[in-house]
């Protein structure tokens, strides 16, 4: 799903609690109420897939937001406030992604640590 702002179509990102992103990796309702899109249990695609899915909305966000600069810079830009959306959209969804990493690096450290 997009969303048009300032001739750019933005990418529909699921929330959770506000913080979006975190509503696809972690497989629950968004905002509006829908189940965001869950890979099956035991499909073999979990948390991978999840992760994948962020990451390529962080890039379709991060896309969005330069064009919306670029549109900006050029005189093209109809509303500054598309653009100041469509960056704080990016950078959220950016914390979201490196605290998902973060979080999956700290759980397999810490899964090294187990004794055996």
């Amino acid at each position: 799903m997009t969303s048009p702002v300032g001739g750019v179509s933005l990418p529909s990102f699921p929330t959770v609690g506000g913080v979006a992103g975190l509503g696809a990796a972690a497989g629950v309702a968004d905002v509006a109420g829908t189940a965001a899109a869950a890979p099956a249990a035991g499909s073999g695609e979990g948390f991978a897939a999840a992760l994948t899915g962020a990451l390529d909305q962080l890039g379709s966000l991060q896309s969005a937001k330069d064009a919306l600069a670029v549109q900006g810079t050029t005189g093209d830009l109809r509303d500054v406030h598309d653009y100041m959306i469509a960056a704080q959209e990016a950078s959220v969804a950016t914390e979201v992604v490196v605290t998902l990493k973060n979080k999956a690096v700290e759980a397999f450290t810490e899964i090294m640590r187990m004794p055996i």
